[in-house]
């Protein structure tokens, strides 16, 4: 087994998935979240949860994410400005990966030592009011004709690049 980089090691990254709907988007940043070395993701709005409301395993998030739900630490908040609020306390750099007038290509993110990565709804994104609370806003440049990636390839190339991966 490769060892992880050790600038990447000595940090602390969480990601936080805020109102993605599609289950199969979820599954598939479960499986990028392991691959990365994620240390916990946090699922907020409406964002569905691998287990149902009855806490029963969902199949079909298990069904993209290939067991990763199983060994990466994961909790659900209703409130995406209430857990801001306290991983700004612990002291995380809030980045989002968002197209937005003022982000700066995710290539040039510099990270410190506890690092937060969110990632919004698929049509909508992230919205205003949130990224106007985050420390910094990445974002993938776009060369083709479509204007943005899928949120779960976004998640992917983002963390790769950023965390140096």
């Amino acid at each position: 087994m490769k060892e992880k980089k050790q600038n990447y090691k000595e940090k602390e990254n969480i990601i936080i998935l805020h109102n993605i709907r599609s289950v199969s988007n979820v599954g598939a940043m479960f499986r990028t979240a392991d691959a990365a070395g994620i240390d916990k993701i946090y699922l907020t709005g409406y964002t569905p949860t691998p287990l149902d409301r009855f806490g029963r395993k969902r199949g079909d998030l298990a069904k993209s994410a290939l067991g990763a739900e199983e060994y990466v630490i994961w909790e659900s908040k209703k409130s995406l400005p209430a857990l801001m609020r306290s991983l700004r306390r612990e002291k995380f750099k809030i980045i989002a990966i968002e197209q937005d007038e003022k982000s700066t290509d995710y290539k040039k993110v510099k990270l410190e030592n506890k690092n937060v990565f969110i990632v919004g709804a698929e049509v909508t994104g992230i919205p205003k009011s949130i990224l106007e609370k985050c420390d910094l806003i990445a974002e993938i440049p776009m060369r083709g004709k479509k204007e943005s990636l899928n949120v779960s390839v976004a998640l992917g190339v983002a963390l790769f690049g950023i965390l140096n991966l």
